[in-house]
C-alpha cells in the first residue's frame, strides 16, 4: 500500500471536468439531478453479482450496485426524467477494469424507447470525447446474433448447451463443465465476441431472453424472444447498459423469484425480495428507457489509459 493516489492530478482534473459536463448536459436537457441511498434493505438479486452485505444492529443493509431501484421508486412518485452520479459497489476483484467501488451515471427517460436513449448515450459520449479533443464517430449498432455470427458461427438464441461448452473448450482454456447457458453465453461474450467488436465503439442490441434481468422482452421477425437491452462497448470495454424498463410488477416478481431460487440451489447468499420496488411497480411505472454508464470506464477511454486505476484518485489497492 502507498499513501498516495492512485491517479495522477491531471486525471483528477480530467475526473471533475467530465463531472462538470454531464450536470451540464443533463441541465440543458431539463433532467433532474437526484440522490438515492447508497445503503438500501435489498439490493440486486441478480446471481452473477454479489454485494457488500453490511451489519446494522439487528438487521442487514447492503451497498447498492447500482441505485436503479431507488430511482425507479422516484419514477413511480411521479420525478420525471432523472440522472444520478454516485458510487455504486460490487463484491469482486480488483482488476484491469475493475474495483469494488465505482462511479456510475444512470439516468432514465419516462416515455422514451430505447432506441431513443442509445441516441442520447451516443450524443453525450461523442460531446464527452469532442470536449477532450478525442476523435469519435458514431457507433454501429449490432445485435447480439448478428456479433455471435460473425465472431463464432452461431445463433445464440438456438444454439446447443453442449455447442456452447464445445465452443468454450475449443477456444479458451479452462473447465467450464459447471457453466449454464447463460455462463457460457457470458464467458463467449466477454472473451472472444467483445474482442472483436470495433476499438472505435459500438452498440450491441437484442441480448437474449434469459439475460433481460429488468428488462422488457419481444419477439424478432425471425420469431426469437430476445431482451430490450443495449451495451455500448468502447476500446474492447463495456461502457453503458441500458434497458426499455419492465413495468409489470407480477413478471418482475417472477423473475425476483427465479433469482432467489437460483441462488438457494447453488449455494449463493440468500437476499431478501425487493419489495419496496415491486410496490412502486404496482403503484404505477411509467414507460421508461433507463441507463447505466460506468464513468471510470469512460474516463479511461477518453485519457486513452489502460488500467481503471489511472482514473481512480484511489483504487482498492490504495485504501
Amino acid at each position: 500500500m502507498t499513501w498516495q493516489p492512485s491517479a495522477s492530478m491531471d486525471a483528477l482534473k480530467a475526473r471533475a471536468r467530465l463531472n462538470r459536463l454531464i450536470r451540464d448536459f443533463f441541465a440543458q436537457r431539463d433532467v433532474l439531478e437526484v440522490e438515492t441511498p447508497l445503503l438500501c434493505r435489498s439490493t440486486a438479486t441478480d446471481p452473477h453479482l454479489r454485494s457488500f452485505a453490511v451489519p446494522a444492529g439487528r438487521e442487514t443493509l447492503y451497498l447498492q450496485t447500482s441505485p436503479e431501484f431507488c430511482m425507479k421508486r422516484l419514477l413511480a412518485a411521479g420525478s420525471g426524467p432523472i440522472y444520478q452520479l454516485c458510487k455504486a459497489f460490487r463484491f469482486e476483484e480488483s482488476g484491469r477494469l475493475h474495483n469494488p467501488e465505482f462511479t456510475l451515471l444512470e439516468w432514465y427517460r419516462p416515455g422514451w424507447t430505447l432506441d431513443q436513449l442509445v441516441d442520447e448515450v451516443e450524443a453525450l459520449v461523442l460531446h464527452a470525447a469532442a470536449a477532450f479533443g478525442v476523435d469519435m464517430a458514431p457507433f454501429p449498432r449490432f445485435t447480439y446474433q448478428q456479433v455471435f455470427e460473425k465472431t463464432l458461427g452461431i445463433d445464440p438464441h438456438t444454439v446447443a448447451d453442449s455447442a456452447l461448452l464445445a465452443c468454450a473448450n475449443r477456444h479458451i482454456n479452462g473447465d467450464f463443465a459447471g457453466l449454464d447457458r447463460n455462463g457460457l453465453l457470458d464467458l463467449l461474450m466477454s472473451h472472444l465476441v467483445e474482442p472483436n467488436l470495433p476499438g472505435s465503439g459500438a452498440f450491441v442490441l437484442e441480448f437474449p431472453a434469459s439475460q433481460a434481468a429488468l428488462a422488457q422482452k419481444k419477439q424478432t421477425k425471425s420469431g426469437a424472444w430476445v431482451a430490450e437491452r443495449a451495451e455500448l462497448y468502447l476500446g474492447g470495454m463495456e461502457i453503458a447498459n441500458g434497458y426499455q424498463e419492465l413495468v409489470d410488477a407480477t413478471e418482475q416478481r417472477a423473475r425476483f423469484d427465479a433469482d432467489l431460487a437460483y441462488r438457494q440451489q447453488h449455494g449463493l447468499e440468500a437476499l431478501p425480495v425487493p419489495d419496496a420496488l415491486l410496490q412502486a411497480l404496482e403503484a404505477g411505472l411509467p414507460a421508461s428507457a433507463g441507463v447505466a454508464l460506468g464513468v471510470d470506464r469512460l474516463l479511461m477511454a477518453l485519457q486513452k489509459v489502460e488500467r481503471l486505476e489511472a482514473s481512480l484518485g484511489f483504487a482498492s489497492a490504495h485504501i
